[in-house]
């Protein structure tokens, strides 16, 4: 089974894991990042802006029904061709599907990798005291 986890931390956190993957990859080293598939947003208002309810049903469906174009695709949600020909461009750039070559007809044809999506999210209710502004 293939799992995306999907999580919400800051950007400087994502950075430094980032640049620690990359060393450990230069030393030879096995990763924890190495057996997952993780995409990270930056907040909480990146992660709705992106995944939509509308991009989550379709993703969904994707999944389910294996459609053959992005048509097909459209037509599995009950949306515009074109709005859900948007959505699959900008869910492929997040990492969330592929868009592959459909053979002979050249239409594309959207994928889900993945049998799972899981999502981690940290979401404080209360400033830590490294992010309170100083008293003035």
């Amino acid at each position: 089974m293939t799992t995306l986890h999907i999580t919400v931390g800051d950007r400087e956190q994502l950075r430094e894991k980032t640049l620690q993957f990359v060393e450990d990859a230069k030393a030879g080293q096995q990763s924890d990042h190495d057996e997952k598939n993780v995409i990270q947003f930056g907040s909480y208002s990146d992660l709705v802006d992106s995944l939509t309810p509308l991009r989550l049903e379709l993703i969904q469906a994707i999944a389910d029904r294996e459609p053959e174009s992005m048509r097909e695709a459209a037509r599995l949600v009950d949306r515009d061709v074109s709005d859900v020909h948007s959505d699959l461009k900008q869910l492929e750039v997040l990492g969330l599907l592929q868009l592959e070559d459909g053979g002979p007809s050249g239409a594309m044809q959207p994928v889900v990798p993945f049998d799972r999506i899981e999502m981690h999210i940290d979401y404080p209710l209360v400033d830590s005291p490294d992010t309170t502004p100083a008293s003035a």
